[in-house]
């Protein structure tokens, strides 16, 4: 038997400013990533790792002024 929970949350103002700020990130994050993984295959470039590209569209991209936003939400996100 297979059983189902719905929850529902309503986080306060600041919480959901966080919780913007952490899918705002994961969702950039994501579309470099796969732009890099695309525009290497399309120049016939080995596949990228993902510790390579950690490497690229996290740690570098912080290090520049148009990224440097990345650093303020949380890590794991």
């Amino acid at each position: 038997m297979r059983l189902r929970y719905n929850f529902r949350l309503y986080p306060t103002a600041g919480q959901r400013q966080a919780l913007a700020r952490a899918f705002g990130c994961a969702r950039t994050v994501f579309n470099d990533g796969l732009r890099a993984r695309q525009e290497a295959h399309d120049n016939g470039l080995p596949y990228i790792s993902d510790g390579d590209l950690s490497k690229t569209v996290i740690t570098q991209a912080k290090a520049t002024p148009e990224r440097s936003w990345l650093g303020e939400a949380a890590s794991r996100a």
